[in-house]
């Protein structure tokens, strides 16, 4: 069996991903906080961390994965507060949102997708040990972890805190980068809403946002599990204070690889409401990209990378997918020698693209390899094809090695359902019947038609063909 070896932020190393004996690989990924609509953004790193956990899948490895949703915190309380409702009814849109871009997308759901509201106790619990072993201490009511009680801090992000003053705290869930400051585990905050408050011995208050991610990953996966995943932007305070707080809690390593994925600029900015170029993914859909187009512009990239999404780039995936969906509806049409063994030399170019394929995923998530793996095997496929010697059975091998690529990127086999418009059939017939008629000017016509609509005809000598395309 291949071994993934995937980049580890903490050792700054590409290292083997290696489940304990007998369970699953247990992966964490910081999910949405569900005040608006995910952007673009956030799901270059969620269509990451799905090729994830399909690349482990695919490589024979089970997966365990937690996604939580983060339905509490400053910006839910306030924004939900202004708006005259609780968290419950003001989160629902945005939670619901989310599981359909998700579906969308055709992101593999995770095991268990638990809401910060449902684990408050879980997050009492892992202050009290806190508490318990001299890592916190208490003001005006909140309980803070004293970062000073953690020599290790800092690890994470290659933060230098030998100059951290001691007692200088942060309240809001986010702080400047590089501001390494006690961070509050639990808030006594009075002129909050009660429907924004729990009970805990240490007084009546909310969760602050770090615990969160620790008490719900620690009670699926346990102590010490395999992989946290997120962007890169979490890495400090976030994960940082994860650790911290985790491995104070209980003894133990917290995690053992963490995976980053780096920015999505658009056009070659950051994205930011002043800027107006946030985008989510009905955004995209109604300028008239489909699922599969987004799905693989975000997931061709390396992970590693930060990643410029462009309208031009966007566009042009159309080009990338046609080329692989027309590949895919010609092996279908073979019927030829029907019962006989398919080619050595499709046999074999099929399971040398496989390797590629392979080899490139299991090379830290090396995306832009794996896909050229699949466009190779598409050139040297109609190549074969167009020799004559891809029979029936080859066209199957073909296939069935198009479907194992697909099982990670999940936007290779070609759209269901696709089909003319009255109109645009209506040209398409007269075309064809133009060319009988050997009217090459008419059918020249009708073809411009065609393709003014997004609609570009082949002809072959099986027969014509259509696909459509973005204009």
């Amino acid at each position: 069996m291949t071994r993934l070896k995937l980049h580890n932020t903490l050792s700054g190393k590409i290292e083997d991903v290696v489940p304990s004996e007998g369970q699953p690989i247990r992966m964490y990924v910081c999910g949405p906080t569900v005040y608006s609509r995910a952007h673009i953004g956030n799901f270059r790193t969620f269509v990451a961390t799905d090729v994830l956990r399909r690349t482990l899948k695919f490589l024979g490895v089970p997966v365990l994965e937690v996604m939580n949703i983060t339905d509490v915190d400053d910006r839910i309380i306030q924004l939900a507060s202004a708006k005259g409702t609780d968290i419950r009814e003001f989160t629902e849109a945005p939670t619901k949102a989310y599981l359909e871009d998700l579906a969308t997308l055709r992101m593999e759901v995770p095991e268990v997708m638990p809401k910060a509201t449902e684990h408050v106790p879980e997050m009492v619990a892992l202050i009290e040990r806190l508490m318990a072993r001299g890592h916190t201490y208490t003001v005006d009511g909140s309980v803070y972890f004293r970062i000073a009680s953690f020599p290790a801090y800092g690890g994470l992000s290659r933060l230098d805190v030998s100059g951290i003053k001691t007692g200088v705290r942060v309240d809001t869930d986010k702080y400047e980068k590089e501001d390494a400051r006690d961070f509050v585990l639990w808030k006594l905050k009075g002129d909050e809403p009660s429907w924004a408050q729990w009970d805990a011995s240490f007084g009546r208050g909310r969760p602050g946002w770090h615990i969160e991610c620790s008490a719900m990953s620690m009670k699926y996966l346990g102590e010490t599990f395999d992989i946290h995943c997120g962007g890169i932007d979490l890495i400090f305070p976030h994960h940082e204070n994860e650790i911290a707080q985790s491995e104070c809690g209980t003894g133990k390593l917290f995690a053992k690889h963490w995976m980053h994925v780096d920015h999505l600029l658009v056009e070659n900015e950051t994205m930011s409401k002043s800027k107006g170029n946030v985008y989510n993914i009905p955004d995209l859909l109604a300028k008239g990209f489909r699922s599969d187009q987004i799905r693989y512009m975000l997931s061709q990239s390396h992970y590693r990378k930060a990643f410029n999404f462009t309208w031009d780039g966007l566009a042009q995936v159309e080009t990338a997918l046609a080329r692989i969906h027309t590949f895919w509806n010609r092996l279908v049409e073979i019927t030829e020698s029907a019962g006989a063994p398919a080619h050595d030399s499709v046999v074999l170019a099929a399971a040398s693209a496989l390797a590629s394929f392979e080899g490139a995923l299991a090379n830290d998530l090396n995306a832009p390899e794996a896909l050229a793996a699949v466009h190779g095997l598409v050139s040297e496929g109609n190549t074969l094809a167009d020799r004559g010697v891809v029979n029936a059975a080859g066209a199957g091998v073909l296939i069935d090695a198009l479907k194992r690529m697909d099982q990670v990127f999940a936007c290779f086999e070609p759209p269901k359902g696709d089909s003319l418009s009255a109109e645009e059939q209506a040209l398409f017939d007269s075309r064809q019947d133009a060319r009988k008629k050997r009217d090459f000017a008419a059918a020249d016509v009708a073809r411009k038609a065609l393709q003014e609509r997004g609609v570009v005809i082949e002809d072959t000598p099986k027969g014509t063909r259509w696909k459509r395309v973005r204009a």
